[in-house]
């Protein structure tokens, strides 16, 4: 596949700049595998479409405040700093990204806060936008996070959702069950859920399964190169604990569908499974791109928003529900008035 066979216009009134007032009352588009079939529906319908002893795949990451605004020193000048993780706990170190690059080099210091009470050194530099900072505190390392996290926002994507951060995306940018700290962007597929609705899932009998992968901004990096073959993906940290394995394992052998919800879950199954198509238990790193053709292996259905051009994302999509039948998908969704984005619609994919 290249990558210009995942273009298409996207009016910039179809991109969602805020949620449904309800969670589980966006629109729902259902394709079905095997006949190309789709249904309108609305996201609430969506359990209608399973039963008891069927599973649920959940990313239970939590998004952290990861964007902050500091003062160069000297000059001034005013720094955007997007934290993207904690390289070492001991020495303060944070992987992170800066805004506009061009003006800070190694030495360098920023100040944040209206008293410019933390204090961070540029130690490296590791891309064109990327930097290493030590951040100057004496406290201990809980007293630190909670003084850092104080300053940051909800890390909305502005490719994506182009306007300030309001009160209401520090509840709805975070699923209900997030509650492992460690991403920079929210799955979005789990921003559908309601805990109405999943107390109607349990009801039914529907089982929940948790895995974590802390999503970081490569979910929205651009690829740069044609052929798919060649890119690489940034490394996102991911946990599949036991209680999982043994959830979804035991349901596929009774013939019981699971269903990935969001394509940050379908990329930490698809990253610990054993050739006879089991998952397995793992806790580490993965930097797996997935995009058509592509054979799963675990889930039978997925749950995933409305995606950009070019994207990734789309490409998981795809690579799940055929390329063809997709992108045809994608023309309905358009020409029906499907959001996209962060906020948007959400698309279910069954046999």
């Amino acid at each position: 596949m290249k990558l210009s066979q995942f273009k298409f216009k996207l009016p910039d009134e179809s991109i969602a700049l805020h949620p449904t007032k309800y969670r589980d009352e966006s629109r729902l588009m259902v394709l079905h595998r095997k006949t190309g079939e789709i249904e309108h529906r609305v996201f609430k319908d969506v359990l209608e479409y399973f039963d008891d002893k069927d599973v649920f795949i959940f990313n239970d990451t939590k998004v952290f405040p990861a964007r902050l605004y500091g003062n160069k020193e000297k000059t001034g000048a005013r720094i955007e700093v997007f934290l993207l993780r904690e390289l070492n706990e001991e020495l303060r170190l944070w992987d992170v990204l800066v805004d506009p690059a061009r003006k800070i080099r190694i030495g360098n210091k920023l100040y944040f806060g209206d008293d410019d009470s933390m204090v961070a050194e540029v130690i490296d530099n590791t891309t064109s936008r990327g930097r290493t900072l030590r951040f100057l505190y004496d406290g201990p390392h809980d007293e630190f996070k909670k003084a850092l996290y104080a300053l940051g926002e909800t890390p909305i994507p502005r490719s994506i959702v182009n306007r300030d951060v309001e009160p209401e995306d520090e509840e709805r940018f975070q699923s209900i069950f997030a509650n492992k700290e460690g991403a920079v962007t929210a799955p979005t597929a789990n921003l559908h859920f309601s805990r109405e609705l999943m107390k109607r899932m349990e009801i039914k009998g529907i089982d929940f399964a948790f895995v974590t992968l802390h999503a970081g901004l490569g979910n929205f990096r651009d690829i740069d190169v044609e052929d798919l073959t060649k890119h690489k993906t940034d490394s996102e940290q991911m946990i599949v604990d036991s209680k999982a394995v043994s959830m979804v394992n035991g349901a596929k052998e009774k013939g019981r569908n699971v269903c990935a919800v969001g394509t940050t879950t379908m990329r930490a199954i698809e990253s610990t499974v054993s050739t006879d198509g089991r998952l397995k238990e793992y806790d580490g790193w993965t930097n797996k791109f997935i995009f058509p053709p592509y054979d799963f292996t675990v889930a039978n259905s997925l749950i995933s928003n409305f995606h950009m051009p070019f994207s990734t994302l789309l490409m998981i999509v795809a690579a799940f529900g055929g390329y063809d039948q997709v992108m045809a998908a994608y023309d309905v969704a358009l020409k029906e008035g499907y959001r996209f984005g962060t906020y948007g619609d959400a698309m279910l994919i069954i046999d």
